[in-house]
This record gives C-alpha cells, structure tokens and sequence, in this order.
C-alpha cells in the first residue's frame, strides 16, 4: 500500500525503526522499509555482521550509514543471524533501489517465529505507525 508517497507492502511486519520483515518458512528476512531509505538519501554502508551472531530482541546489532545519517539496527525479535546480503558490502545503493526485493539486508533464524506478532503489521497499524511517524519529522 502507498501512505502519502511511501510504499509499505502488506503482509510485510515493520520493526518501530523502520526495518521491515517478511515470514519465509521458519526464516525471517529483513531490510529497510521506504520510509527510512527516502529519509537516510544514499546509503553509503550497510554493516554486516558474522553469521552466527545471537540477537536479542530490541538490542542493536548492526549499522547502516548515508552521507547524512547513522543509523543503528536493531533486532526485530531474538535468534541468531543466519545471513548477510553480501552484495550490501559493493553496493549498499541496492537499497535504495530496492529496498524490499534485492535490497534486503538480514536473515534471522528467530527463537520464536510467533515473535513477529508483536511486531507492527495490517494495513491500518502500519498506516497510524507510520502517519505519525512522518507528522513527527516534518516537524522535527
């Protein structure tokens, strides 16, 4: 669904930093909604970390930079890192281009898959989250 210029594709959770996470199987894969990649401009480097790294739930694992901006990652639900978009170390604008096909960033083995509930999801949760996450910047 588009919301005042930003695509935010249903069926899809977003986390409250605007990372969003599609259920694949007993995987989640995750990346940087629109909203965020309009707001950051060109990303200029997306972390990546080890395969294998623990994650646990609303701690910061990663880091993702533009020419204007730091970001920080921060883990949709806990489990472990299964993988990294590699591509992301050559050519991190993937994401800007794509940020929800190729542009994808992380894969989560999750403790609990059921954990992405709690996450921000349907067409009209996404559209109040994210309403009021753009009258908060315009007026910031």
């Amino acid at each position: 669904m588009e919301i005042r210029g930003y695509n935010m594709p249903n069926g899809l959770y977003y986390e409250a930093h605007h990372y969003w996470v599609k259920v694949e199987g007993d995987i989640l894969v995750m990346g940087m909604d629109d909203f965020a990649q309009q707001m950051a401009g060109k990303i200029v480097y997306v972390q990546l970390p080890f395969e294998g790294k623990k994650l646990s739930f609303g701690n910061k694992f990663a880091k993702v930079e533009s020419g204007k901006w730091v970001g920080k990652v921060f883990a949709p639900v806990s489990g472990e890192l299964l993988e990294s978009n590699q591509e992301l170390e050559m050519d991190p604008t993937i994401i800007n281009q794509d940020c929800y096909g190729s542009g994808w960033m992380y894969k989560i083995k999750p403790n609990d898959v059921g954990d992405v509930e709690n996450l921000i999801h349907g067409a009209e949760a996404v559209e109040k989250w994210l309403l009021a996450d753009i009258e908060r910047y315009q007026q910031g």
